[in-house]
């Protein structure tokens, strides 16, 4: 049953981002299909706006977020009580992470199946409109991701960051 809800909450999603918003996307890189992959990494993390970015997905990759999807998401995001529920809601398996290298991210990372869509947004935390993170420090990129590609060893990546506001590379 909460395979159906996670589905039609995407869809729901999907439609709503389509109708609000104006996503314009690109393939970079060779890559013109989602079709085989597996971990997908969102880039230039900036809001809690990166579910808009489902209009971009196919119905069927969305079916298989909703069946087999793992998303890690900040500890202090998934305590909140809306925004902690509609993330659990948006994939098969939502895992608090503490966006330190300890247990919660062992955890996840045994979390992670053979056939598991995996969505991260590796930055893990939000910029600010000055390009700083909340303690006034340049946004890095998180060594996690290749944690993933050694548990991962087939399928595709797509690698998305917003370019401008939502305009969606791939």
């Amino acid at each position: 049953m909460k395979t159906l809800l996670t589905f039609f909450v995407l869809l729901c999603i999907k439609a709503a981002a389509k109708v609000f918003y104006s996503i314009e996307m690109s393939w970079i890189g060779g890559m013109t299909t989602f079709k085989g992959t597996r971990l997908i990494v969102l880039l230039n993390h900036t809001s809690l706006f990166e579910p808009i970015y489902l209009s971009v997905l196919p119905a069927s990759l969305l079916w298989k977020i909703a069946t087999t999807g793992i998303l890690p998401g900040a500890d202090i995001t998934m305590s909140r009580p809306i925004v902690g529920w509609f993330f659990r809601l948006v994939s098969s398996s939502t895992v608090p992470i503490s966006r330190r290298r300890d247990k919660t991210w062992s955890a996840f990372l045994e979390r992670v199946r053979r056939d598991s869509i995996i969505l991260i947004a590796a930055e893990g935390r939000m910029k600010r409109s000055n390009g700083l993170d909340k303690n006034g420090n340049p946004m890095t990129v998180r060594g996690g991701v290749s944690d993933l590609l050694e548990r991962v060893n087939d399928g595709k990546m797509a690698i998305a960051y917003e370019l401008d506001s939502f305009a969606v590379r791939v």
